[in-house]
């Protein structure tokens, strides 16, 4: 059996399909739908406490989906965001998941105990490249484990790294590893968030599992075209000029 012969044409069966928006818009995403479905991201290695306060504030200004914080400001953003339904997001083994499956384990708890209600787990991306999936997947069974019934768990995807086989591999894991969403992460790909690249994550993903997607989002215009494309979250930096951009639509 050639099984490379194999992928190749699952993958060009999956880039071919249509996007759901060209087959009378199903999803049917509106402007001032689109900031309920944001993620504002507040990751940067400089971010302050006063930045997080404020940054959340607008969270709750816009009533986004979630606000995305470093397991150090967990505890703030849930008491900053309290009451409000915006969800607190924690990035734990960010941005590679490399570090020890304890480690990872115990940022995941520790973050759960701090308030946060959403976890971005970074899939153990070293384990895959070695061709050591079981590694991988015990790992990340522990973390969809220690979260079950208490925090939503997505799945980092950083899918530039992976050959095509690879791909196939951990979105299957991670579904079946009991994830509520994939993150498709584009801190290497160089490209940004595409439509594509979500069509083909929901050809290989389970039903039941959403789709999220990060990278260098920042117009109302590309936020619709990836949302009808499939994705349900949009994670970014650049929330509140689209959000302002969707309320300008009512």
């Amino acid at each position: 059996m050639d099984v490379e012969k194999i992928v190749s044409e699952v993958i060009k069966e999956l880039q071919s399909r249509p996007a759901p928006s060209d087959s009378g818009d199903p999803f049917g995403v509106r402007p001032w739908e689109v900031p309920s479905r944001l993620e504002h991201s507040l990751l940067n290695p400089d971010t302050s406490m006063d930045k997080i306060l404020k940054e959340c504030a607008n969270a709750r200004r816009y009533c986004v989906a979630a606000v995305c914080v470093a397991p150090y400001y967990v505890s703030a953003a849930a008491d900053a965001l309290r009451g409000s339904g915006v969800k607190v997001c924690a990035a734990v083994g960010f941005p590679h998941g490399c570090m020890s499956a304890a480690a990872k384990l115990a940022e995941v708890k520790d973050c759960i105990k701090n308030g946060a209600d959403e976890i971005d787990a970074a899939v153990n991306i070293l384990a895959v490249k070695s061709g050591r999936m079981a590694d991988a997947r015990e790992d990340f069974e522990q973390i969809t484990g220690a979260a079950r019934g208490k925090a939503a768990v997505k799945a980092v995807f950083e899918h530039s790294v992976y050959s095509d086989s690879e791909k196939i591999a951990v979105l299957e894991m991670v579904s079946a590893c009991g994830a509520d969403y994939v993150k498709i992460q584009n801190v290497l790909s160089g490209k940004g968030a595409e439509a594509e690249d979500i069509r083909y994550v929901r050809g290989v993903l389970r039903r039941n599992v959403k789709i999220k997607i990060d990278g260098g989002v920042k117009t109302l215009a590309k936020a619709l075209e990836l949302m009808n494309a499939g994705a349900d979250r949009i994670g970014g930096t650049a929330t509140v000029a689209v959000a302002k951009e969707a309320e300008g639509k009512l």
